[in-house]
Parts: C-alpha cells; sequence; structure tokens
C-alpha cells in the first residue's frame, strides 16, 4: 500500500550504569529547562561511557567531557558527563573513539575517573539529550539501570 510509512522506534540505551532520573531534575539550567534538547539523565555509579545508539560518533568535545552519536535517521544523541566538566580540561576523561567512526550500541566512547570528577566537577550527574528536531516522539524510562539497557525510545 502507497503512503503507509511507519517512522522506525529507536532505542536509546543507557550509556553507563547507574540510576536514571528526570531531565528536570539536573541541577542547571541548560539540561532542566531541556535547552540542549530533551532526554533523561544519570547519576552514574562506573567511569565507562559508551555509544546510547548505534551510528557515528558526530562530535567528541575537545575537552572529552561530552560526545554526540547520529543514528542512521539522522537523530542526534549527546551523552554529556557530568556537570561543568569542561573545565577540567580533559583531567578524568580518556577518550577511546574517535570523530566519525562508526560505532555500534555499546561500544565504549569515552573512559572517565569518576572518583576524580566527584572530587573535582560540579556534579557527576550526565544528562542523555535528544535535540528537539529529530524526533517526534519520546518514552522514558527511569529508576536502576545498568549500561545498554534501554532508557528511552525514540521515533
Amino acid at each position: 500500500m502507497f503512503g503507509i510509512f511507519k517512522k522506525k522506534i529507536i532505542d536509546v540505551v543507557a550509556p553507563v550504569s547507574g540510576k536514571v532520573v528526570e531531565i528536570e531534575s539536573v541541577p542547571d539550567e541548560v539540561f532542566a529547562n531541556k535547552l540542549a534538547g530533551d532526554g533523561v539523565a544519570i547519576i552514574p555509579n562506573s567511569g565507562d561511557f559508551v555509544a546510547p545508539v548505534s551510528g557515528v560518533v558526530s562530535k567528541i568535545f575537545d575537552t572529552n567531557h561530552a560526545y554526540v552519536i547520529t543514528t542512521p535517521d539522522g537523530i542526534d544523541v549527546m551523552v554529556h558527563i557530568g556537570l561543568d566538566t569542561v573545565s577540567l580540561n580533559s583531567q578524568g576523561f580518556q577518550r577511546v573513539a574517535n570523530p566519525q567512526e562508526s560505532v555500534n550500541a555499546g561500544d565504549l566512547i569515552i573512559k572517565a575517573d569518576l572518583e576524580y570528577l566527584k572530587n573535582n566537577a560540579t556534579d557527576i550527574i550526565t544528562p542523555i539529550v535528544i535535540s528537539q528536531d529529530s524526533y517526534k516522539k519520546m518514552q522514558k524510562f527511569y529508576g536502576d539501570t545498568t549500561k545498554n539497557k534501554k532508557i528511552m525510545e525514540v521515533n
């Protein structure tokens, strides 16, 4: 039948183990007010941060505190490790993946020294956001999570 196309649902998995909380609870206005996009946040209990979706590493910030994976459908998923971590100038972060590299959900992107971040960053809470113009619907899943467990569905 012509004209009936169902947009693909994308599963967004936890980039790190921890507790999934509402984006509005992040103690930073940019994230809490969804200025960077909508999503969830994770209070991490591990330092291994993976790709939340399959796609291309479209950006890793020079300071290694945040990265963006773009799906083949054009959905951008940003992982921002901690708050005010840009001021650490890469201290506490080790880049594993590289920009423009193809990755599968679950592939390691950044290794972070969680103890260092706890002692030197404003907060270790990690927003996972999707830019407002790259999806129509979003469903969020809260509570304890493990790396690679579904935390959002977007389409």
